[in-house]
């Protein structure tokens, strides 16, 4: 399929793509995604279970969804995004698609590939759209990069050995190597 011209991409262009090949569309731009690794994959699972158990634990209405789970941040069909983890406290936001809206917490697990887009558009986008949270996870430095996106300040930048804080929880803590160790 021919490619529309830089910025001029809608979700119908991300909707005929052929099955099993994944991109996300963000501002009318196609970012291509590459299969995930073993890690990736990894980190992914353990944060969903540790981030869902907390949340059922303490009988939260917050849900949350692993990738592949379709996010439209804004009311157009510009932008697209999946990322590795979404967490959606608001049930109206949530439709047969996926997300309509901003999730309040987003997690990203960094790779070489995708470096550039997590760090510089997506943080941008997601703090433009309203989302509450957002980590990147980056296996390659073992650290993870938290930005308290509601009150406009990057927290800090942890090691995968320390306990981070969740912002919108009051009493939810991760350690990445714990996670990595069960």
């Amino acid at each position: 399929m021919p490619l529309p011209k830089e910025s001029s991409f809608t979700t119908d262009y991300i909707f005929s793509l052929p099955e099993g090949q994944r991109a996300e569309l963000i501002d009318g731009v196609v970012y291509d995604m590459a299969p995930p690794n073993r890690l990736h994959q990894e980190l992914v699972s353990e944060l969903h279970y540790k981030i869902t158990d907390y949340i059922k634990k303490n009988n939260g209405a917050c849900k949350v969804f692993p990738s592949p789970f379709a996010v439209f941040l804004n009311a157009d069909d510009k932008t697209y995004v999946e990322p590795d983890i979404s967490v959606i406290c608001d049930k109206s936001k949530l439709d047969d698609r996926g997300c309509v809206g901003a999730p309040d917490w987003i997690i990203e697990i960094a790779s070489p590939s995708t470096k550039r887009t997590d760090y510089g558009v997506k943080l941008f986008k997601y703090r433009s759209a309203g989302v509450r949270e957002y980590w990147i996870v980056n296996p390659l430095t073992r650290t993870v990069n938290v930005y308290d996106l509601e009150k406009e300040e990057l927290n800090d930048q942890y090691s995968f050995d320390d306990d981070i804080a969740v912002c919108i929880y009051d009493n939810l803590t991760i350690n990445i190597t714990e996670l990595l160790k069960q």
